[in-house]
C-alpha cells in the first residue's frame, strides 16, 4: 500500500509530506473462509487497507516505529487476529548519504499487545 503522509522528526516533513509504503500481514484462522467461500467469513483485505490509508494520512508521528505501532494496535482492535506485522517503508528519508528507502518492522502476537501501551 501506498499513503501519502506527514510523519518524519525533520519540520519539512511535517509540512511537505512524503510517500510511505506499508505492507501488513495478518495471521488469523481461515478455516471457516476455506470452507464457505464468503467474504464475510474471512478479513476483507479492502477493509485493512482503508484502515491503514485513514491512520497513515490522517495522524502525525515523528517516528515510523510510532505509526507502526498505531497500524497493529488498530487492527488488533478491530480484528480477531492472532499475529499482525506491519512493515512501512519511507523512500528518499532526508538522510545525508545515498539510499532507497529507510524501513521499520513490528510483529506482534495478541497478547503482546499491551507492551505497546
Amino acid at each position: 500500500m501506498v499513503f501519502y503522509g506527514y510523519h518524519g522528526v525533520a519540520e519539512q516533513e511535517k509540512i511537505l509530506g512524503g510517500k510511505f509504503e506499508v505492507d501488513v500481514e495478518l495471521e488469523f484462522d481461515m478455516t471457516r473462509a476455506i470452507r464457505s467461500d464468503h467474504l464475510p467469513d474471512t478479513i476483507s483485505y479492502e477493509d485493512i487497507y482503508h484502515l491503514v490509508e485513514k491512520v497513515v494520512t490522517e495522524s502525525k508521528f515523528y517516528l515510523l516505529e510510532a505509526l507502526a505501532g498505531h497500524i497493529l494496535k488498530t487492527i488488533f482492535l478491530k480484528y480477531p487476529v492472532n499475529v499482525v506485522t506491519v512493515r512501512i517503508r519511507k523512500p528518499n528519508a532526508p538522510v545525508k548519504g545515498v539510499l532507497d528507502t529507510v524501513e521499520v518492522e513490528i510483529t506482534r502476537q495478541r497478547h503482546e499487545i499491551g507492551d505497546l501501551n
